[in-house]
């Protein structure tokens, strides 16, 4: 029989590695968490170590913004509390060094350790680009907690719940052309893995590269593309949130005149909770893809929680 692991004090500074800790069965380690974890709910009495270094009030303009200005100062976005990070005595940390914008980075991290005594914690820094980066990451967290078996248990179930929809959307005639916003002021496309779920689900994606940072789109752009679907997901908003930015993007020259609008596809979805976190519900977020797409082959009960209509009226 094999032993059980030993407990280990954990921390996660980016909501996907909790969202990955809990898959694994070890949200309990969990001593620490970001100020963007709260998935699942109980983390949400966990002490917050990270905040932001500028206001996440207003328009996605004015929020670009902000952020724009840190960066261009060479700032870190971001700030980790040191004083906090040591209370909690942390015996693995699981950050990120994929996008300086969206968490805390690996050097924010690192700069915190140097200032506590007296503690060696284990860095485990994700670098999620693309579908296959986010299984590296899983058996990554695995190996640091010791339930290395574990995770690779967890990693073959989802894989195939994406592959068995990845199949039955390969085998349909229809392939609707997807414009997937990432951003809304200035306009983005949703790139990392966002093309490849797009893909799986049976959508053929018309913005951005697999792999690659979400890159800034035209919106005359976006026009002439004149997709059948468009997906609206801003990094970090909920649907109400989203629904709010709304009147921005509508408000553009032409907004009635494109496909996805005048048939009544336009689909804002919790990107917050979903697409914009490279963690395990990934494989929810392709079943929203799949069932918007093609309902008439998919029904995953998602709409109203995950995604909702944008209706003209």
């Amino acid at each position: 029989m094999t032993a059980a692991p030993a407990p280990k004090r954990v921390v996660t500074l980016i909501a996907s590695a909790t969202e990955i800790v809990a898959a694994l069965g070890c949200v309990e380690w969990l001593v620490g968490r970001s100020h963007e974890c709260d998935f699942p709910r109980e983390v949400k009495s966990l002490p917050v170590l990270t905040e932001p270094k500028f206001a996440v009030e207003g328009s996605s303009y004015e929020i670009d913004a902000r952020v724009k200005a840190i960066v261009q100062e060479g700032l870190s976005v971001y700030r980790v509390d040191a004083a906090a990070l040591e209370a909690v005595q942390p015996d693995v940390i699981i950050t990120q060094d994929h996008c300086e914008v969206c968490a805390v980075s690996l050097k924010d991290v690192e700069d915190a350790l140097c200032q506590i005594t007296g503690k060696d914690a284990q860095i485990v820094s994700l670098h999620p680009d693309r579908l296959p980066d986010l299984w590296a990451g899983m058996e990554s967290v695995g190996r640091a907690l010791g339930v290395a078996e574990r995770a690779g248990h967890v990693i073959t179930a989802l894989q195939g719940r994406m592959d068995d929809i990845a199949h039955r959307a390969g085998a349909l005639s229809a392939r609707p052309r997807v414009a997937c916003i990432e951003w809304i002021e200035p306009l983005m496309a949703g790139g990392n893995w966002m093309p490849e779920l797009i893909e799986m689900a049976g959508g053929e994606n018309l913005f951005a590269r697999a792999g690659e940072h979400s890159p800034a789109m035209t919106w005359e752009a976006l026009r002439a593309a004149d997709p059948d679907v468009i997906f609206v997901q801003p990094c970090g908003f909920d649907i109400s949130r989203t629904l709010q930015e709304m009147p921005e993007l509508e408000a553009r020259e032409g907004w009635g005149d494109v496909r996805a609008v005048r048939e009544g596809r336009v689909i804002v979805t919790d990107g917050s909770q979903y697409f914009n976190r490279p963690g395990p519900r990934l494989a929810e977020s392709l079943e929203i893809l799949a069932e918007v797409l093609h309902p008439e082959s998919f029904a995953f009960g998602h709409e109203g929680t995950g995604w909702v209509r944008r209706r003209g009226d």
